[in-house]
């Protein structure tokens, strides 16, 4: 097998639902990191052999394969052709293990792997809006539940004993955390500003920063929402991923060839690794998925200087961490979804985009990112830098 690199990671700012994106068509918001990705490597697109690209509500917008209207949309050669992944929340994470597969393989030597989504457009659940995905064997199987992520975010929470409190304070973390990170300036070398237009939600103009960090944003404050799925729950908008724009790109290849070509890779592919778990309880996928792809990377935990576990909602990282015995610190150290959002089938590659340029930052050998995702199944990865 063949020594895989990350030879470059660009992403969006990831606007806020109905901000600075909202304007924007996703074939459109997928060509700008497409672009910067050729720009800020240099590789020729004559030598890209595919682009894989995640998205999750493919309708509307996003239909008909946005992976290839992306290629077109950044005028890159008509013979590149492009593919679109569905792994729900992990989408483009599964592209860039796609990506890494295929090129690890031989079957090609240059990829783009990333995804899109933007959710000012295209709502969460528009995809599934006019028909039932699951069929009455599933709900057979599983007693007729509604699998709807809040309610499995509340089941999380009552397993693990996790408190309002708890989670909420872990939640004004993530606003804290990335805030301190955008005003030391952790995010401008990754992302490439966007020139938006105009739009039902929006005067347009350029958006250089993610949008969603609410500043001073307390647990405090964060007590008084209503919960959103049960009266008597804990989960609620301020505990949850926020509804976001936003597209990322990673240029996929060679040890050997980026060597060839000048390229300055920022990491290896270590491994990577797909679990499935109760889908019922739906997000604790990557606790399985972590073992599993550790396992595979012959690393232990305490190799891992950075982790990345999306903040689908608070209880998942929160449960992730009481599994795994993880350093907290160590945990989404520049936030997570909470506070810079979940453009659904961008976040795996807005997510290792962020922790590439934070191991580079701080000089961290190895990285290891996760993501829950809808239907029970998870997606690990682990990479490590190249200094």
């Amino acid at each position: 097998m063949r020594e895989v690199v990350i030879a470059g990671a660009v992403r969006t700012p990831v606007g806020k639902r109905k901000g600075g994106l909202s304007a924007m068509h996703a074939a459109d918001l997928s060509a700008v990191v497409l672009r910067e990705l050729v720009e800020r490597t240099g590789v020729s697109t004559q030598l890209i052999d595919d682009v894989v690209w995640g998205c999750v509500s493919q309708v509307g917008d996003q239909s008909s394969n946005i992976g290839r209207y992306a290629v077109l949309a950044a005028g890159w050669p008509e013979t590149i052709p492009g593919t679109t992944v569905n792994r729900a929340c992990g989408s483009s994470q599964q592209a860039l293990d796609f990506a890494a597969q295929t090129v690890m393989s031989g079957q090609q030597d240059v990829v783009v792997a990333g995804g899109v989504e933007v959710m000012s457009r295209v709502p969460l659940g528009a995809a599934r809006a006019t028909g039932q995905p699951y069929g009455p064997a599933v709900l057979s199987r599983y007693d007729d539940f509604s699998f709807n992520q809040g309610i499995s975010a509340e089941l999380i929470s009552a397993k693990w004993g996790l408190s309002r409190t708890v989670v909420d304070e872990y939640s004004a973390r993530s606003h804290e955390l990335a805030a301190a990170a955008q005003d030391r300036g952790a995010f401008d070398e990754q992302i490439v500003e966007v020139t938006a237009p105009a739009g039902e939600f929006t005067e347009g103009g350029v958006v250089t920063a993610d949008e969603g960090i609410r500043r001073g944003t307390s647990a405090e404050k964060l007590a008084k929402l209503t919960p959103a799925f049960q009266d008597d729950g804990v989960i609620h908008a301020g505990n949850s991923s926020q509804i976001s724009d936003g597209a990322a790109a990673l240029l996929i290849t060679t040890a050997d060839l980026a060597t060839q070509l000048g390229l300055r890779p920022l990491a290896r592919y270590r491994a990577g690794a797909v679990a499935g778990a109760d889908p019922v309880l739906m997000l604790t996928g990557p606790i399985p998925a972590t073992e599993k792809v550790l396992r595979k990377a012959g690393l232990s935990l305490a190799d891992i200087g950075a982790f990345e576990v999306n903040e689908a909602f608070a209880p998942v990282p929160l449960a992730w961490l009481t599994e795994t015995g993880a350093d907290p610190n160590l945990v989404n150290p520049l936030g997570g979804a909470i506070a810079l959002g979940h453009p659904l089938g961008a976040s795996g590659a807005v997510l290792m985009t962020r922790m590439l340029h934070h191991m580079r930052d701080n000089d961290i050998r190895y990285g290891l990112q996760t993501m829950c995702e809808g239907g029970g199944t998870a997606n690990a990865t682990v990479v490590e830098l190249i200094t």
